[in-house]
């Protein structure tokens, strides 16, 4: 965050020292257009520098090189688990960064939404459309198979932090005040 911003509160004083103050990880065709775009929106007004790949991304940079940077230069994650989130391997190899750099930085802070998922599908790779996804993962990565198991133990880890629960698009707008308040 720019060190012209201030607040009392002490998390937001922890997240002066990196580039962006959040990086936000989600499946564009699940929240990108609703949920998402809304939470990055609130989170600029309040101040706070927030990477989103469709706004931040300098053109022409390689895309994966650029992300792995964002989430190494950020000190928070909110990952965005929605229903087809762990349908791609983009998204999940994004996830396993985060969760290598919180790993390798204790002050670095991850939270989940869990967005019309539940989060106990998350973390056993359960349910309907993760079970699936994994089953085609297993098949398709039979020679990489490590990075399945990375993938696994991502979601597992992230599935298993504080987060927010969100099943009912109705009440969006309430969670995104939520998680912006909890910053400031």
């Amino acid at each position: 965050m720019a060190a012209s911003h201030t607040s009392s509160s002490s998390t937001h004083h922890q997240i002066l020292q990196s580039k962006y103050d959040v990086f936000l990880s989600f499946r564009g065709e699940d929240t990108r257009n609703n949920f998402t775009d809304n939470l990055h929106t609130a989170l600029i007004r309040n101040g706070f520098i927030a990477f989103k790949d469709d706004e931040t991304l300098d053109r022409g940079n390689e895309i994966s090189s650029e992300l792995s940077k964002a989430i190494e230069e950020s000190n928070v994650s909110i990952v965005i688990l929605s229903k087809n989130y762990a349908s791609s391997p983009w998204c999940l190899d994004e996830l396993a960064k985060i969760v290598e750099c919180g790993n390798k930085r204790k002050d670095r802070k991850v939270f989940a939404v869990f967005y019309g998922v539940d989060p106990a599908d998350v973390r056993k790779q359960k349910g309907e459309d993760f079970e699936r996804v994994f089953a085609k993962y297993e098949e398709e990565f039979k020679e990489n198979h490590e990075k399945v198991l990375k993938w696994r133990a991502a979601l597992t880890t992230v599935a298993s932090l504080a987060g927010w629960h969100l099943q009912d698009r109705e009440y969006d707008i309430h969670l995104e005040k939520e998680v912006v308040f909890f910053f400031t």
